[in-house]
C-alpha cells in the first residue's frame, strides 16, 4: 500500500503522537509498505514537507510544549495524495483539517487516529474544567471526526471516551506498541547502593512529576532515593526548584533511544503520576525492561490498564499514599524481583509489531470500505 500519514510535525521526538507516528512510519516500511509522511520538520522527506505556520501567540505556547503547526498548502496536498490507497490523520488541527480536504475531493481512502486528549489541551491552558474537556471531544468530532468511518484508538479508555460524546465511527484499539529493543537487562547493584526511581515524561502540569517529587521527601527512604526525570516541557524550573528540598535532587534530561534503555536498566522503580494519558507508551518501554511501575489511579488515564495488582496503584494526586508505595517495594525486594519478571511478559502482549500488523489490517478495512461506497457517512 502506498500510505499518507498526516500530522503538522515530524521533528519532536519527545512528542508522543510524533514519535508513535515516526515508529509506525519505519514498521511499516519496513514490512514492504510506501510510507510518506507530510508534515513540518527536517525528518520528512523534501518533497512531502509542509512550511511551519506561525501564530502570534499560539506558535511560542506550542514550541514550549515540544510541538509545531504545519501550514497548509494544497499544492503540497494534492502531490502527496497522488496515487495514496489511503492517507491517515493523526491529529485534528487546521492543517489535517485542510489536508482531509483535499484527500476528499481526490477520493482518497481516509483513516484517522485519536491521539490529542481535550483534557491535555485543558491543563496546558490551566483550564482544567470538565465541562471545557466534553465541550472540546464534541468540537473535535463537529469539526473533524465525523469524517471518518474509521477511528484509531491506543487504549479502550480512549474508545470509550469517544463513544460517550457520541462519535459514531468503527473504533480500532491498536496499542501504539513498544520497540522490541526495550526488553529486561539484568544490571548488578551494590549493596548500600541508592534506590533509583524513574519517571519519562514531558514536564507539564498534567503529568504530575511534582507529586513524585513530594512522595519522595515524605518516604522513610528519602535519603537512599535518587529521583530521574526523564523529559523536556515547560515545568522544568519549577520542579528543579521543588527538588532541591531532597536529599538527592533529581537529575533531569530528554534521552535518546539507546540511552533511554540504558537508564531505565540502571534503575529499580518506575512511578508514572500522569493524571491523563491516553495510553502512557513511556510507562510500558519502562515495564516491557523490567521495571515494575506504581501508577497513578486516575479517571482520566487509561494508564491503570496496565497494574497487574493494587501494589502498582496509588490515589491519584495523593503524595502520601505514593510514599507508602514507593516503600512497600523498597522494603519487598523479593516481591519486586517476582513482578518484574510478570511485567516484562506484560510488556511482551504490547510489542509494535503486533500493533502495526493491526493497523495494517485497519487499512485494508478503510480501503474496502470505500470501494464498496460506504464511505460516505449519512
Amino acid at each position: 500500500m502506498k500510505i499518507i500519514l498526516v500530522i503538522d510535525v515530524y521533528d519532536e521526538l519527545n512528542n508522543g503522537t510524533c514519535m508513535t507516528t515516526h515508529r509506525f512510519a519505519q514498521m511499516l516500511r519496513k514490512r514492504g509498505h510506501e510510507v510518506h509522511v507530510l508534515a513540518t520538520g527536517r525528518l520528512c522527506e523534501p518533497e512531502y514537507r509542509a512550511e511551519e505556520q506561525y501564530y502570534i501567540v499560539a506558535t511560542s505556547f506550542a514550541h514550549k510544549q515540544g510541538f509545531s503547526f504545519a501550514k497548509a498548502d494544497e499544492e503540497l496536498f494534492r502531490r502527496a495524495f497522488a496515487g495514496a490507497d489511503v492517507a491517515h490523520f493523526l491529529l485534528p488541527l487546521w492543517f489535517e483539517h485542510k489536508a482531509l480536504k483535499v484527500a476528499q475531493e481526490m477520493n482518497i481512502p481516509v483513516s484517522a487516529a485519536f491521539h490529542l486528549q481535550p483534557d491535555n489541551v485543558t491543563y496546558a491552558i490551566h483550564m482544567p474544567w470538565d465541562f471545557l474537556s466534553v465541550g472540546i471531544y464534541k468540537f473535535f468530532n463537529r469539526v473533524f471526526y465525523k469524517n471518518f468511518k474509521h477511528i484509531h484508538c491506543p487504549s479502550r479508555f480512549i474508545a470509550g471516551q469517544l463513544e460517550k460524546n457520541g462519535y459514531q465511527a468503527k473504533m480500532h484499539v491498536i496499542s501504539n506498541g513498544v520497540d522490541d529493543a526495550f526488553a529486561p537487562k539484568e544490571v548488578p547493584h551494590e549493596e548500600g547502593e541508592l534506590f533509583h526511581i524513574l519517571m519519562v515524561g514531558r514536564l507539564a502540569p498534567e503529568k504530575r512529576q511534582r507529586v513524585l517529587i513530594d512522595a519522595v521527601k515524605k518516604s522513610k527512604y528519602a535519603g537512599r532515593i535518587q529521583l530521574h526525570l526523564a523529559g523536556q516541557g515547560p515545568c522544568r524550573e519549577a520542579l528543579e526548584k521543588r527538588g532541591k528540598k531532597l536529599p538527592h535532587p533529581p537529575t533531569f534530561g530528554f534521552y535518546e533511544k539507546d540511552e533511554l534503555i540504558k537508564l531505565i536498566h540502571s534503575c529499580d522503580l518506575y512511578v508514572h503520576a500522569s493524571y491523563i494519558e491516553i495510553e502512557a507508551i513511556s510507562c510500558m518501554e519502562a515495564f516491557a525492561c523490567g521495571l515494575v511501575p506504581v501508577i497513578c489511579n486516575s479517571p482520566k488515564s487509561a494508564t491503570v490498564q496496565f497494574a497487574l495488582d493494587d501494589r502498582s496503584l496509588f490515589k491519584a494526586d495523593d503524595s502520601s499514599d505514593l510514599a507508602k508505595k514507593i516503600d512497600y517495594w523498597i522494603e519487598h525486594p523479593a516481591e519486586r524481583r517476582e513482578m518484574s519478571r510478570r511485567y516484562a511478559e506484560q510488556g511482551n502482549r504490547f510489542r509494535v509489531s503486533e500493533s502495526v500488523r493491526a493497523a495494517e489490517a485497519m487499512f485494508e478495512q478503510v480501503i474496502a470500505d470505500f470501494q464498496k461506497g460506504s464511505h460516505v457517512r449519512q
